[in-house]
């Protein structure tokens, strides 16, 4: 009799452990881990990273910044306009692409990714109105898109490929900036479909395409819907499941949302561009966690972005980590989220930890129900024909 009564007290107290450690599970926490190159137009250097992907080696690709003559706001082919390959280690060892309009060339480059099916490099050309596609070596293939993507409307100062993403079979999700669409190609760059188009505020629509992420888990697709200042959820055929977000610098407020990435536990990261920061949400929409502050200047002022005719750096820099004049792009990989810092010149990476599956509030109770079933089983054994808890009366 003693060993039925002890052992249904552990389970009726596993079952309470369980629903701890749910609660517990929700905490995600993002801590700096380095920084990805430097402020400046040579080698090894960026302005206005976009677009951020690792690939199976560990090297980061970066899309740099599009190059302009000052006087007139030409395109100046010879700064930026790659996509710039750093090592594990941070050190530059490469670029692929140039500035132009021919093949493999880039007139601003942004959003760039690996097809997990394929291995190839896909990246936005928003000037030359294309995606371009290389292989895993990053020699060339093809351009593709041409000129489907919006022209600059609404006085915006971004158009064209926005988000870049894949869903389980290797097809090729982009999103229009401007076009409040995302695009759908097969691998080889033939079109396919479109979700979205419509221009306002309900479920479904848009105000600004920007980053654009299919989860792994269940196949929906996260957008970070820019001038809505919202997150949207849309199932794999392009519903609207879940909007989340408004206006604001409170946690779960957003001031332009750019780059998203979905975990394989479906946690939300959002890079909050004019905040400065990275907010993390649960698969609900639930806030979890955020890290970054704007850079500040001497007197602990913020420092405001470059004005459009300027060098594209914030002055001064303020280049302690964790401080971002805007975050952009985005990618996630073996537990790091990399996030463009936009007008500073460089990616910063950090750590995700303490990412793990929580259970639905119905499985943790049903854990927590194992606990009292046991203990009343115990006690009718004892010869107590009515249980001690009734759940009619308790649920």
């Amino acid at each position: 009799m003693g060993l039925f009564k002890n052992l249904s007290i552990g389970i009726l107290g596993t079952g309470f452990m369980v629903l701890a450690t749910a609660a517990q599970a929700k905490a995600v926490t993002l801590t700096y881990d380095r920084s990805i190159g430097e402020p400046g137009f040579g080698p090894g250097q960026l302005f206005v990273p976009q677009g951020i992907a690792v690939d199976s080696q560990g090297n980061t690709l970066i899309a740099n910044g599009r190059g302009i003559n000052p006087a007139d706001g030409t395109p100046n082919y010879n700064l930026g306009n790659k996509i710039e390959i750093f090592n594990p280690s941070g050190q530059y060892i490469g670029a692929i692409g140039s500035g132009g309009t021919g093949p493999g060339q880039f007139d601003e480059p942004t959003t760039v990714d690996f097809n997990p099916v394929t291995g190839d490099l896909y990246s936005g050309d928003v000037y030359n109105n294309r995606i371009n596609q290389f292989d895993p070596q990053g020699n060339f293939i093809r351009s593709f898109a041409n000129g489907d993507f919006t022209p600059r409307v609404n006085d915006r100062i971004f158009f064209g490929p926005s988000g870049l993403t894949f869903d389980k079979t290797g097809n090729v999700y982009v999103g229009d900036f401007n076009g409040e669409r995302i695009l759908k190609f097969t691998p080889d760059g033939q079109p396919i479909g479109v979700i979205g188009g419509t221009i306002g505020t309900a479920p479904g629509e848009f105000q600004g395409v920007a980053g654009v992420r299919i989860s792994p888990v269940s196949g929906n697709i996260f957008v970070a819907d820019q001038y809505n200042n919202r997150v949207q959820v849309l199932d794999p055929n392009g519903n609207p499941l879940l909007a989340f977000g408004s206006a604001g610098s409170e946690p779960g407020q957003f001031l332009q949302p750019i780059g998203i990435e979905v975990d394989e536990e479906e946690n939300i990261y959002v890079a909050d561009s004019i905040n400065s920061r990275v907010q993390v949400f649960d698969k609900n929409g639930n806030f979890l966690t955020s890290f970054g502050q704007p850079a500040l200047d001497a007197s602990g002022n913020p420092v405001p972005p470059p004005a459009l005719t300027g060098p594209p750096f914030g002055n001064p820099l303020d280049l302690t980590p964790g401080r971002f004049n805007w975050t952009g792009g985005t990618t996630l990989k073996d537990g790091k989220l990399y996030v463009g810092d936009f007008f500073q010149g460089r990616v910063q990476v950090l750590n995700v930890e303490g990412r793990k599956q929580v259970p639905e509030p119905s499985s943790a109770l049903g854990l927590a129900l194992l606990g009292f079933g046991a203990a009343t089983f115990t006690l009718r054994k004892r010869g107590q024909q009515k249980p001690v808890f009734s759940l009619e009366k308790t649920l």
